[in-house]
């Protein structure tokens, strides 16, 4: 791999690595033409994240039905020194998809606490992401310093086993593991294995399976901001790739799926019709009905979670439920 690009800041105290080589709009362009090609019709969920998307999330970080990020919030605010404790003084932070590190600041001053310094490491998609959050970051926390890495997952995670760094606890927040389909959350927790030596530990928070009708309510609000938040990418394709993708002509749709044990998010289209996306000189036919998979959501037992962990080379130590015992943040240790 060349040498990633670096950019400077804060008396060095900040390095930010830019992984993305690629044309991000021709990647964006060839995955639409794939996914829309495909039967049935299929949209990665990374493609929601644009400005506006990320934007609309945090709203939805917000809503009552979304009780996510409260209850890890929740168990971060009454457990970081319990999570922290667990493992012998780290002094390197790695977070994967990082966004604002909101939640990361619980961990952060829980460490800073008892040593002198502490090295972040965020790995996000987005390097201007990272640069407004690492800048904020520095500014509340002088003792902190940052090496970031702006990359997909997978190739953050290759540059990261490179390197040498002392005692390490990492995070993998939000349930963002749900996101991934079975044997692609095997890969990532492997990958994420080979960058931690005997000692260290992944935090992995994990949305638990309840009840169908408080899960469906958490990607359904009575606002519409989640709809929004699907309808949006049909927004970013007409934007980028100069489409008509007509937004009441489609309704966001999220159901669970028992057998599966997943929320599946889907957009449909509400009438026969026929959508022209000019820039890939293609036409899209879509039937009443028809839907557009946009991304699945997997809830885990902790049974689950203890399987995944030691099929990935982890141990599961310790497990924090929120009051409601709604969502798990998992201590799995990287031994031997």
């Amino acid at each position: 791999m060349s040498q990633p690009e670096m950019s400077r800041m804060h008396e060095d105290r900040l390095v930010i690595h830019n992984l993305v080589k690629r044309d991000p709009l021709a990647d964006f362009a060839e995955d639409v033409r794939r996914g829309l090609a495909a039967n049935p019709k299929y949209l990665f969920p990374k493609y929601l994240y644009d400005e506006l998307g990320s934007q609309l999330f945090e709203a939805i970080c917000l809503l009552p039905e979304y009780y996510l990020t409260r209850a890890e919030n929740e168990i971060l605010s009454r457990y970081a020194g319990e999570i922290v404790g667990a493992i012998a003084m780290p002094n390197t932070l790695i977070e994967m998809g990082s966004g604002s590190a909101s939640k990361t600041r619980l961990i952060i001053e829980t460490l800073l606490r008892d040593q002198s310094e502490l090295l972040f490491v965020p790995v996000d998609i987005s390097a201007s992401a990272l640069e407004r959050s690492s800048r904020i970051l520095l500014q509340s926390y002088p003792r902190l310093w940052i090496e970031a890495f702006a990359a997909e997952y997978f190739d953050g995670l290759a540059e990261l086993a490179k390197k040498q760094r002392g005692r390490t606890l990492a995070l993998f927040l939000g349930s963002n593991i749900s996101n991934f389909e079975p044997e692609e959350a095997r890969a990532f927790l492997r990958a994420m294995r080979s960058v931690l030596r005997a000692g260290d530990a992944l935090l992995l928070g994990a949305d638990l399976k309840k009840d169908k009708h408080i899960l469906e309510a958490a990607y359904n609000d009575t606002l519409g901001v989640t709809a929004a938040f699907s309808r949006n990418l049909l927004v970013r394709i007409n934007r980028a790739l100069d489409a008509d993708f007509d937004l009441p002509a489609f309704r966001h749709r999220a159901v669970f799926n028992e057998t599966a044990s997943r929320i599946e998010i889907c957009v449909e289209s509400l009438q026969p019709q026929k959508v022209a996306i000019r820039k890939l000189d293609m036409e899209v036919e879509l039937g009443e009905g028809e839907l557009i998979h946009t991304e699945n959501s997997y809830k885990y037992d902790l049974a689950g979670i203890a399987a995944l962990a030691s099929q990935t080379g982890f141990v599961c130590g310790r497990t924090w439920l929120d009051s409601q015992n709604r969502f798990s943040s998992n201590l799995l240790l990287a031994e031997g």
